[in-house]
């Protein structure tokens, strides 16, 4: 950390927080750190023309979203890179460049175009070095690239949108212009004041704010950078012992193992919470190590917007018994396959099959899932291969081996026969998650709300950087405080005390809010989006004496969910890049129409084309796919609920029947 002195000449006052504060003339105080409060967006068409007239300010917590566009200046080398824009700690924050030639860095050959994700920096034979990625082949190569290497490298285009705050922390250049677009705002917010302002292409200017300690004072002074006032810098000749030196969490956590255990002091933690009540300003605590928390997020499980959201660690002592699952989809029962564990599940829709070899289903059957597998069916005399799992279907006390397409659509709901309990820690290791459950046994050792859920629903384990904490008068009462969620600021008094036992935290689950946790799901993990919806039932074949083959949609990598505040049905969509079953449409609902792939695929195929050719078309690309229809806004939506797509397909098969309705009124009146 750099630290500078000054001393101030004239005296000045500035209001702070409603408050106003005064600096006397010849105040000595101690620069520790900057600050974004708030950023001024101004038109980049404006600023084009010189016209610096019409800004807005937008507070950090705006919200909405952002596409960034591309700095089209070249950077010349990697220290040129790292100078100008900060790394992330998760795969947001983490910069893309190309070159615009092929390079070679330690026997690696880069393409030209190809994508140099960066990672961390790190010293070797003391010269830096930056941790790097590249993407080769749908394959991740590692490699370290020295700060002196030289080349052209251009910033990669970003396909994902981000909130304000996001921006501030991980993608504003030093001496460079960042550009956005505006995307979406949040649904429910009325009338917002910016959207007049916000209606181009923005160039964003951060607002700062010093953050300074002054002598013999151990409170943090916050001082706007537009206060007019003149200092000297007197760093050179000044004993900044005098100063207290307040750290953050993320600062301690980056020390080496050998410097803890710590003595600190608290001086600022504004949002502190009731479950570390004990924790207050102006105590005195021992910082004993440093670790990585292994927790699970689990949710109340129920379909409303109010449900709870919970932390729980490993180390809770409670019992779970299972509780039945959802699968919209038989796709979704073969991505819920672990172990060669078998399903049990009823299904909840009807689904009439078009081929002999695939089994029809009514409401109330039952199927034990086993496994994956293609099936080549009959259909008009020409044969199709449709992706299916093996099941056994259960009528009365025989079992009948059936196969059901990974398209179809049953609304199973599993039937569970094991009666056993499990910990936390068992249910991640044998279960593929989500998973449902419900505590049967509660933890006796706290006070244990989860038991009072009839159904929680196990969604992720993540990595949580945690320091060990505890109170020096009172050891026994020990914390693990998350550094990431958690902005306590401390004044360090004494280190590697070797003497200081360090005792067992305290089991805390950890009640958090919907932007926590949204915030954790789309930070830890890029593939959580709920599967890709399949069509409801495979089209008639296209070309004759070929075999198609039916594909399910397979996973991509995806955007955990956003939270309320950032509204999920208000963020815009990437267009697909497969469209070439789809003629256009208009973005009125009325003008939608289904179109069958057959007729598309026929106007394509050329008379010369080989007709034994065996074609593989993926599930997407024989129905109109939802994700790609703008049936309401200009952009689509990036995350849509059941409901909604209810409603959508819906909506598509009423206009698919009256379409095939006014073509039979047409062929009558013919």
């Amino acid at each position: 950390m750099c630290f500078r002195s000054y001393i101030f000449m004239p005296s000045s006052e500035y209001e702070m927080n409603g408050q106003v504060c005064s600096l006397s003339t010849g105040e000595i105080i101690k620069v520790i750190g900057l600050k974004i409060v708030k950023v001024k967006a101004m038109s980049h068409e404006l600023i084009e023309g010189n016209n610096f007239s019409s800004t807005v300010e937008l507070p950090l917590d705006y919200p909405g979203f952002f596409k960034l566009l591309v700095d089209p200046y070249p950077y010349t080398s990697f220290s040129d890179i790292i100078k100008s824009i900060k790394i992330g700690d998760n795969h947001l924050g983490r910069p893309h460049f190309r070159s615009n030639v092929d390079i070679l860095v330690n026997d690696v050959f880069v393409k030209e175009g190809e994508h140099i994700v960066l990672n961390s920096l790190v010293e070797i034979n003391e010269k830096a070095h930056v941790n790097c990625t590249v993407v080769k082949e749908g394959r991740s190569k590692t490699l370290r690239i020295p700060l002196s290497f030289k080349g052209t490298f251009y910033e990669c285009e970003d396909d994902q949108f981000y909130t304000l705050k996001e921006i501030v922390e991980w993608k504003l250049t030093k001496h460079r212009r960042r550009i956005v677009k505006p995307m979406k705002t949040t649904a429910h917010w009325e009338g917002n004041p910016y959207s007049e302002h916000l209606q181009s292409e923005m160039c964003l200017f951060p607002v700062y704010e010093i953050q300074a300690m002054m002598k013999f004072q151990e409170d943090i002074v916050h001082i706007p950078s537009n206060l007019d006032v003149e200092v000297k810098d007197i760093t050179e000749t000044y004993d900044l012992n005098s100063f207290v030196q307040p750290l953050s969490l993320n600062y301690i956590f980056e020390r080496r193992n050998e410097d803890f255990p710590l003595l600190a002091e608290i001086i600022e933690w504004p949002h502190c919470q009731h479950i570390y009540k004990s924790l207050n300003i102006g105590k005195q605590i021992v910082v004993h190590s440093k670790y990585i928390s292994k927790t699970v997020i689990a949710s109340e499980n129920r379909s409303d917007l109010n449900k709870k959201h919970f932390l729980i660690p490993k180390s809770y002592k409670g019992q779970f018994k299972r509780r039945p699952r959802e699968f919209p989809t038989v796709y979704d029962l073969e991505l819920a396959l672990k172990n060669n564990e078998s399903l049990h599940v009823i299904a909840m829709k009807e689904f009439v099959s078009e081929y002999a070899e695939l089994a029809s289903v009514c409401v109330g059957d039952q199927f034990l899932v086993h496994y994956h597998q293609s099936i080549e069916v009959s259909h008009k005399g020409e044969k199709w291969l449709i992706e299916a799992v093996a099941c056994e279907k259960i009528a009365e006390k025989d079992h009948e081996k059936v196969f059901l397409p990974t398209y179809m659509e049953g609304n199973f709901v599993e039937v569970i026969h094991d009666k056993k309990q499990y910990d936390i820690s068992d249910i991640c290791k044998q279960f593929s998650l989500p998973f449902n459950v419900k505590v049967s046994m509660r933890d006796l050792s706290i006070n244990d709300n989860l038991v009072a859920f009839p159904s929680l629903r196990i969604e992720e384990e993540i990595a949580d950087p945690c320091l060990l904490i505890s109170l020096f008068d009172s050891p026994s009462e020990c914390f693990r405080i998350p550094v990431q969620r958690e902005s306590m600021t401390i004044h360090v008094i004494q280190g590697q005390d070797a003497h200081i036992p360090c005792p067992t935290p305290k089991t805390i689950v950890e009640e958090i809010s919907k932007d926590i946790y949204y915030m954790l799901r789309r930070y830890e993990n890029s593939t959580l989006l709920p599967p890709p919806r399949p069509p409801k039932k495979p089209q008639s074949p296209i070309v004759p004496s070929t075999t198609m083959r039916l594909l399910p949609p397979q996973p991509r990598k995806q955007n955990p969910p956003q939270s309320p505040k950032n509204s999920p049905t208000g963020m815009p969509r990437n267009k697909a890049s497969s469209q070439d079953f789809i003629h256009d449409v208009t973005a009125n609902s009325e003008n939608i129409t289904l179109i069958l792939p057959e007729e598309q695929v026929k106007e394509r195929i050329r008379p010369s084309a080989p007709t034994t050719d065996t074609r593989r078309l993926k599930a997407t690309s024989l129905a109109v796919g939802f994700e790609n229809l703008d049936l309401f806004d200009k952009y689509d939506n990036e995350y849509i609920n059941d409901h909604e797509v209810e409603d959508l397909r819906k909506q598509l098969n009423e206009n698919a029947c009256q379409r095939k309705k006014n073509n039979k009124k047409r062929r009558e009146f013919q």
